[in-house]
């Protein structure tokens, strides 16, 4: 049988760029050479397309770049996808994750892993995602978005202190302060405006951060194999004021991971009925991980926050949610390659003349 042409896409001009690549190798390393062909592609923060090695790569977070651009070449982006069967795209965060990537491999006519382009679009977006799952009922805080940071203030007393200050569409926790008075708010502005040019600011409450992995095809019937389905719950204990990005990818000792996570039964059962609901109010299809906050003082669960392509390396959630529901990680992109084979398959059956 001949092997299919996965291009795995990685680096991008994000901010997330340096995780990206340790994602990237998580990926490669786990692709079934036997049904595969996998194919390096890293985009440099440029925006330059190069074939490159997966030897390259490596598991440290900021220290595979300089030896990806000594040892890729060049490559036109649209000669790179004219020869793939299938791409991968492990690219994080703004230029990757949002839409963009996914609306240039439609034109491209390409099959890709993962949320299309509106999927990626809101879910990157947390100020469209938290409005959308809202609308459709979901536990959401109250939240405020700023656009232009003297209106800031008074929208952050009426939330209440603490607050948490983020830009909209960013991942990974980068440009994300926690405020507790008013003082703090000015250079916590400046942090997330660094990142983007809409800015959310939303309530903080006592919570413990519980996460669910979401795989499928959610218009498939029941008993179908790809069937859209969630994994158990995790939870994410950090060791600082919330899951920062040195605690998620630099200090081994930032966080701990529990799988599965300690609460009961029913709550983790409306954690996986929220996290399916909101997949399919934000159009996902493929993956995502749903996010969600658990209040300590009454064990309300609130809607958080979907990430469409999420962390792939060794110590991420979405792989190792997966593992613990009993997917091993090449099993899990065997299912993610076929999902997005499927998906153009049904829509190459769509007329596009009348």
């Amino acid at each position: 049988m001949k092997k299919l042409r996965v291009v795995v896409l990685c680096g991008g001009q994000s901010a997330e760029h340096a995780v990206s690549l340790v994602s990237a190798r998580t990926v490669l390393s786990n692709m079934d050479q036997k049904r595969y062909s996998p194919q390096l592609v890293y985009i440099d923060r440029k925006g330059g397309w190069r074939r490159s090695r997966l030897d390259l790569l490596t598991d440290h977070v900021g220290a595979s770049e300089k030896a990806l651009l000594a040892g890729s070449r060049s490559a036109a982006p649209f000669e790179i996808l004219a020869a793939a069967d299938a791409v991968f795209p492990v690219l994080h965060g703004p230029l990757g994750e949002d839409g963009t990537m996914q609306g240039l491999l439609e034109v491209a006519g390409v099959p890709y892993v993962g949320c299309g382009v509106v999927g990626s679009s809101v879910g990157m977006d947390k100020e469209v995602s938290k409005r959308l799952c809202m609308h459709a009922g979901l536990p959401i805080l109250p939240y405020a978005v700023v656009r232009h940071p003297e209106h800031a203030a008074a929208l952050a007393r009426s939330l209440g202190w603490p607050i948490f200050v983020k830009p909209a569409r960013m991942g990974s926790s980068v440009g994300v302060v926690k405020v507790t008075k008013s003082t703090e708010l000015a250079a916590a502005l400046r942090e997330a405006f660094r990142y983007d040019d809409k800015v959310v600011m939303e309530r903080g409450v006592p919570a413990r951060e519980i996460e669910c992995a979401i795989l499928g095809d959610p218009w498939a019937e029941a008993g179908d194999p790809l069937e859209l389905k969630a994994s158990i719950c995790g939870e994410i204990s950090p060791n600082a004021q919330f899951y920062t990005y040195e605690a998620k990818y630099l200090d081994p000792d930032g966080a701990k991971l529990q799988v599965p996570a300690g609460i009961s039964a029913a709550t983790a059962r409306r954690v996986r009925e929220l996290a399916l609901k909101a997949f399919r109010v934000l159009d996902g299809y493929g993956m995502a991980r749903a996010d969600f906050l658990m209040d300590r003082r009454n064990d309300a669960v609130w809607f958080n926050e979907v990430n469409t392509i999420p962390g792939f390396t060794s110590i991420s959630m979405y792989p190792r949610l997966w593992r613990e529901s009993g997917v091993d990680t090449p099993e899990l992109i065997h299912r993610l390659i076929q999902l997005a084979l499927r998906r153009a398959r049904a829509h190459g059956r769509l007329k596009t003349a009348p």
